[in-house]
């Protein structure tokens, strides 16, 4: 149902930067490149997430509630992305381990405050 996720930043280079070696680790690549932002995905006709300055040209702010989920398929998936996303610059949000029968997560948030997490199922 889902077609992408834009998430905000002031700082269109610094999040491409973070966003190229962390979305790498499941295999997306940049699938869309304009003036205001990037889109990175697996193909073109599946989901993807991308950063944008805003279209208003105000400054990009966190939304209080707003999450993004990167699915996986394994824990070890999960551990290496949310390390990667620590060791590019980003804040712990909630070590990696389960939160429920079947559910593995670690949750993180961006250079520009955006929260994500990363998890598989069962």
């Amino acid at each position: 149902m889902i077609g992408y996720v834009t998430l905000g930043t002031n700082d269109l280079k610094r999040a491409a930067a973070f966003y190229d070696q962390l979305l790498a680790e499941i295999g997306a690549t940049r699938q869309w490149e304009f003036e205001r932002g990037i889109a990175w995905g697996t193909a073109k006709d599946k989901p993807s997430l991308a950063v944008m300055k805003p279209f208003d040209g105000n400054p990009a702010t966190v939304g209080n509630g707003v999450m993004v989920g990167l699915m996986v398929d394994s824990r070890d998936a999960v551990d290496r992305i949310y390390h990667k996303a620590l060791a590019l610059g980003g804040t712990d949000e909630g070590a990696v381990g389960p939160r429920s029968e079947g559910f593995y997560v670690g949750y993180f948030r961006d250079l520009d405050g955006n929260k994500l997490d990363v998890f598989c199922v069962g």
